[in-house]
C-alpha cells in the first residue's frame, strides 16, 4: 500500500478571501490526538494528482443534492459492510492512502478512527465537509470541482 508521508501533506500555506474575509487555510495539520485534519483545497490536490482516493461517507440522497467531489467514491456509511466496500475501492486503486468526507466534519470524523481501527492506514479527514462546518466554508462553497451523482 501507498503510504503519504505527512511530511509531503503538511506544506505551506494557502490563504482565500471569501465574503467573511481572509480564511488562513491549513493545508494539513495533525491534532493532539493524531488525527490528520486536511482542507478541501489540499485533498482537491491529492485527488488531481492521484495521491489519495476520498471516500464520500454520507447518504444517497446527500449525494443527489449536492453530487459528489469530484474523484470521490460514494460509500454510505449505514452499509453493513461499509469496511469492506472501502477495502475494494482501495484496492482498485492500488492502495491508495484514504480521506474520507461528509457534510459538515462530524461523520468523517467518526468514520476516519472507524477506518484506522481497522487497519486501512492513517486515515486523512477533512473537517469542513462538503457543506463547511466551524474548521471553514466547505468543499461546494470553495467552488472545488463536484460530479453528479447518479445511482
Amino acid at each position: 500500500m501507498k503510504k503519504l508521508s505527512r511530511r509531503t501533506l503538511i506544506t505551506g500555506a494557502l490563504a482565500t478571501a471569501t465574503l467573511s474575509g481572509a480564511y488562513v487555510l491549513y493545508p494539513a495539520r495533525v491534532v493532539a490526538n493524531g488525527d490528520l485534519l486536511v482542507s478541501p483545497q489540499r485533498a482537491n490536490e491529492l485527488i488531481r494528482q492521484s495521491e489519495v482516493l476520498l471516500i464520500d461517507v454520507r447518504r444517497p440522497d446527500e449525494w443527489a443534492r449536492t453530487g459528489i467531489a469530484k474523484g470521490a467514491v460514494p460509500i454510505d456509511l449505514r452499509r453493513r459492510d461499509f469496511i469492506e466496500a472501502v477495502k475494494a475501492a482501495q484496492e482498485a486503486t492500488g492502495g491508495l492512502p484514504l480521506a474520507v468526507i461528509c457534510a459538515r466534519g462530524v461523520r468523517s470524523r467518526r468514520m476516519a478512527a472507524a477506518m484506522t481501527k481497522a487497519g486501512l492506514g492513517d486515515i486523512i479527514d477533512i473537517p469542513e465537509g462538503m457543506l463547511g462546518s466551524s474548521a471553514g466554508p466547505g468543499w461546494l462553497a470553495r467552488g472545488l470541482p463536484t460530479q453528479k451523482w447518479t445511482k
